[in-house]
């Protein structure tokens, strides 16, 4: 059976919707002139940056690999590497990244892609009893537990922020 897009669905609430995990949604008005995605959404949240995570893709080894940071800080790409034991590891074409995943970026959500890829998500997710990553647009966050991230994303947990 296909899964259907809810009304104003996106592929991330979906697959949280059918996986029965609990989240709630955050809209807030997004500025398309903001300098930062995930900063914006942390502030316009009232939430410490630290707990909100951006998803960015890499190129690991020529395999594409999501990685999973805090907004307040950047992406090891040395550290992505070595989490997944690969030798190398460089920031995805966005072009390659949208069309993997299905999302603009700004609004890439490590749930719901059109395809499984590898996911790693910074340990420090871990420290919190729930975080907040993009729901699949820009302007729309999912606050849900890290443990049900790293099920459904079927991810590893490493230090890769800095």
């Amino acid at each position: 059976m296909a899964k259907r897009k809810a009304a104003g669905g996106t592929p991330a609430t979906v697959a949280l919707s059918v996986a029965g995990v609990p989240h709630t949604l955050h809209p807030y008005d997004h500025d398309p002139r903001a300098a930062s995605f995930g900063l914006e959404a942390a502030e316009a949240l009232g939430v410490a940056p630290e707990q909100v995570f951006k998803t960015l893709m890499a190129d690991v080894d020529g395999e594409l690999t999501v990685a999973v940071v805090p907004v307040s800080g950047q992406l090891d790409l040395k550290a992505l590497a070595r989490a997944v034991g690969a030798s190398k590891a460089q920031m995805a074409d966005v072009a390659a990244a949208q069309r993997a995943t299905g999302y603009v970026v700004g609004g890439i959500s490590p749930l719901g892609q059109r395809r499984a890829h590898r996911t790693v998500v910074d340990s420090s997710a871990l420290e919190f009893a729930s975080v907040y990553v993009s729901a699949g647009r820009r302007g729309l966050d999912v606050e849900l537990s890290p443990a049900d991230l790293v099920r459904l994303t079927e991810a590893l947990t490493a230090p890769i922020g800095r």
